[in-house]
Parts: C-alpha cells; sequence; structure tokens
C-alpha cells in the first residue's frame, strides 16, 4: 500500500508539473465553464418559463456538475497523449506500482478541479446564486462533486488508454460535451419528449446535480422522476460506485498490458 502511495505521488507531481509549464490549457478549461454559464444565465435565462434569477440559481449547480463531467475529455485526452507519445512505456520499464500512473493522473485532476471550482462559484455568486442549506450539507455537495469528477476521471482515462491514437481521443472527448445536454444540468427533464426525459433523468449526471442542488438548498427534489433523480443522493454514489468498479480495474489492465 505505501508503495502505491509513493508511487502515486510521483506521478501526482508530474502532472502538477505538467500544469504549471503549460497554463494555457488550464485557463482554457477553467475560463470555458464561466463562458457557458454567462450564456445560459443570461440568453438561454430570458427563453424559459423560470423568472431569470430562478434559472440562474437552477443553473450554477448544474453547470458545476457539467464542469466536474468534464473529467471524461480532460482524462481521456491526457491518457492518450502520454499512452501514444511513449510516456507510458517508459512508466512500465518502472519498478512501480501498475495502479499508481492512472491513480497519479486521476488524483492530479482532482486537485486542479478543486481550485479550478473556486471561479466558477465566485461568477455564480455574483450572478445571484446562493448556498442555502447548511454547512453540512455544502460540505457534502462538495465531496459528491470531487467524487462524481474522481469517477469520470478514470472512465476517461480508461477510453484514453483504449484510443488509436491521440486524434480520435480528441474527437471522442468533444463529443462527450454532449452528455451534460443530454441531463438535467441545464433544463428542467419534466417538459422533454417522453423517451428524451428517460434516457436524461438515467442519465448519471442528472443524479448528481439533483443532489447537488438538494444539498445547497437551491431547489426541491422532485417526486416525479426516474429513481436516481428522486433519490439523489443515493443515486449519485450508487452510480460512482458502479462506474468506479468498472473502470478502476480495467484501466489498470489496460495500462499494464500497453498496447496489446
Amino acid at each position: 500500500m505505501s508503495e502505491v502511495v509513493y508511487d502515486s505521488g510521483a506521478v501526482l507531481g508530474r502532472h502538477l508539473q505538467r500544469i504549471k509549464h503549460a497554463p494555457a490549457i488550464l485557463i482554457m478549461t477553467q475560463t470555458m465553464p464561466i463562458v457557458f454559464l454567462l450564456f445560459f444565465g443570461y440568453v438561454f435565462g430570458s427563453a424559459l418559463a423560470m423568472p431569470g434569477s430562478d434559472y440562474r440559481a437552477f443553473l450554477v449547480p448544474g453547470m458545476i456538475v457539467a464542469t466536474a463531467a468534464n473529467g471524461i475529455m480532460t482524462g481521456m485526452f491526457t491518457a492518450a497523449q502520454d499512452s501514444h507519445r511513449g510516456v507510458m512505456d517508459r512508466f512500465r520499464t518502472l519498478p512501480m506500482s501498475r495502479s499508481a500512473v492512472p491513480l497519479g493522473q486521476a488524483v492530479a485532476d482532482l486537485l486542479t478541479t478543486a481550485v479550478g471550482l473556486v471561479p466558477l462559484m465566485l461568477v455564480g455568486l455574483a450572478m445571484g446564486w446562493r448556498i442555502e442549506g447548511g454547512a453540512p450539507q455544502a460540505l457534502g455537495a462538495f465531496g459528491l462533486l470531487l467524487l462524481f469528477r474522481f469517477t469520470a476521471t478514470w472512465i476517461g482515462i480508461l477510453l484514453g488508454l483504449a484510443s488509436q491514437s491521440e486524434e480520435a481521443a480528441g474527437q471522442l472527448g468533444g463529443a462527450t460535451f454532449m452528455l451534460p445536454l443530454l441531463s438535467n444540468a441545464y433544463i428542467p427533464t419534466d417538459g422533454l419528449p417522453g423517451w428524451l426525459r428517460t434516457a436524461a433523468e438515467w442519465n448519471p449526471i442528472s443524479a448528481v446535480a439533483t443532489a447537488v442542488r438538494d444539498l445547497f438548498g437551491n431547489t426541491p427534489v422532485p417526486t416525479d422522476a426516474a429513481w436516481p433523480v428522486t433519490h439523489p443522493v443515493a443515486g449519485s454514489v450508487l452510480w460512482c460506485a458502479v462506474l468506479l468498479a468498472v473502470c478502476v480495474p480495467l484501466a489498470v489492465r489496460r495500462y499494464t498490458r500497453g498496447g496489446r
């Protein structure tokens, strides 16, 4: 266990140094959610039945969750880049734990996300969003957000290691932008057609967004939706547990086997 921690710490340090020497990537990934938040909040908000302030209170937690879901894209691109540029081949020649390399990447992404959520939330506060719940509930919301980001990053790592090229990973990563659109991150699902509403409510992003809104005290939990949305905290934790149980061993196995 100590070997895994030590080796993961070394890989974590490498990824943090990588961000330090390429700040433009970090700035871009942190700026885009703010741009989308302003766009959706002030442009789409005027076109919805919700009053503008109510929609922004609904939107900000959803946008934070959508940002956490972007871990799929960043995890995929980073893993594919290291894999296809030979970095992971060099790691495999070293006497280190096989799980340390993907784990170190996932933890590095988690730390940068925790810092990156601060400006997004500050902009949300400036737009009128408020944390209406108590401190324990708010801390629970933050914990759930980070758990979901950690899960999303492992999904991305698995897909990045399985990709055929950096270009393919980039294209597939861009397609993940659609996932929050097929959820309740930006709009309520009760006005969607039946089949689309069902798909959106079984999207893990919908459960997490509903849970975060509830824990922040922004909107009540719906009572006429799919089970993960009507039981959002339990549904979110269950989704994360299942996805981690599937993706972590598969990603470690894929890393160990290399290109085979």
